[in-house]
């Protein structure tokens, strides 16, 4: 299916992310008296912005997390990611045909710009993507599962949501790509296929990816 956009989700889509911050998100919350597995991380926060996290800890305990939660998160992410984080097999691939192909793409991420562009420099993946190409959810309102910002970056990009199609690892990604009214590939190297429930078709490698899109 030829689209006339492609929007990548960032963590766990181009950069393997989501095993590092996970494990640290599990590991501060737990420090502060919220005890988080590595598991329960995966499941009730990848794919979300940082404020539902401060949401559904409140939600859950009656406790606000510290006003310097972000901060203080955040610096340990990217320390660790200096370290060891890598692109996920593949990405480099897709969008270097993508780029040759002449079909435009960007990002679209729950994550700050400031670790979009950390992993993206680590990664070696800036090249692919001038700012321009860069959306998160400091953007918008509303982070994932509302559509706010696929929407958003579909505007920007100029080009109609129905034209577009979404690459996307969490439930709260597909959630919101669907509901943006988008083609959704449900991508399962972290999550399982009955958790991506929504998404159009299922992929399991980047490669499998680009046979589809290029």
């Amino acid at each position: 299916m030829r689209h006339d956009l492609i929007i990548f989700d960032n963590d766990g889509v181009l950069v393997d992310s989501e095993p590092i911050s996970n494990r640290l998100l599990a590991a501060y919350l737990t420090e502060l008296g919220h005890p988080t597995s590595y598991e329960e991380s995966i499941r009730d926060y990848m794919g979300s912005a940082m404020h539902r996290i401060h949401d559904l800890v409140l939600e859950r305990t009656g406790r606000r997390l510290p006003e310097d939660f972000d901060d203080v998160f955040h610096a340990r992410v990217f320390a660790a990611f200096e370290r060891e984080l890598k692109p996920v097999p593949g990405a480099d691939d897709v969008l270097e045909k993508l780029a040759a192909d002449g079909v435009p793409y960007c990002v679209a991420s729950s994550g700050s710009h400031e670790r979009i562009r950390v992993g993206h420099r680590t990664t070696g993946l800036d090249r692919w993507f001038a700012a321009e190409r860069l959306f998160s959810s400091q953007d918008v309102g509303r982070g994932k599962p509302a559509p706010d910002l696929f929407l958003y970056a579909a505007e920007r990009m100029g080009v109609a949501p129905e034209r577009c199609a979404v690459v996307e690892d969490s439930p709260l990604g597909v959630q919101a790509a669907v509901a943006a009214g988008m083609h959704v590939y449900g991508f399962t190297a972290m999550t399982s296929a009955e958790r991506l429930t929504g998404a159009n078709q299922l992929i399991s490698s980047m490669g499998e990816l680009a046979d589809l899109l290029v």
